[in-house]
């Protein structure tokens, strides 16, 4: 079974920087698609960036320009640098990771709060 560990985030103020991590344990051989999405309580889910295995990235209109997303394959750790942050970015931040291991796996991270203050 593959576990998403998350770390990072907390509060910060308009303008600032933070980055959040990712990181995959278990019985893991590849990725296939990694993505952060972030969730405002009372609203869906949202896709705020994505990465293939072949490192081609989407990223939402709202945090192109702003966020980055990257990989550690070393680590099996997938990363969220966001900067210029913005108070509309408060959110909690949730990774997923598809990929392959004794089987397909399709799995999700415990959630991050994010708050930026203006």
């Amino acid at each position: 079974q593959v576990q998403l560990v998350q770390s990072g985030g907390g509060l910060m103020q308009l303008g600032g920087s933070l980055r959040l991590s990712c990181a995959a344990s278990g019985s893991i051989t590849m990725f296939f698609a990694m993505a952060w999405y972030r969730q405002v309580p009372g609203e869906q889910r949202n896709l705020v960036a994505s990465m293939s295995n072949s490192g081609i990235t989407n990223y939402a209109d709202s945090v192109k320009g702003r966020f980055t997303i990257s990989r550690d394959n070393a680590k099996n750790t997938v990363y969220l640098q966001m900067n210029s942050l913005r108070p509309e970015d408060t959110a909690v931040y949730y990774c997923n990771i598809q990929g392959w291991g004794t089987g397909d796996f399709d799995a999700w991270g415990q959630g991050t709060q994010v708050t930026v203050s203006s």
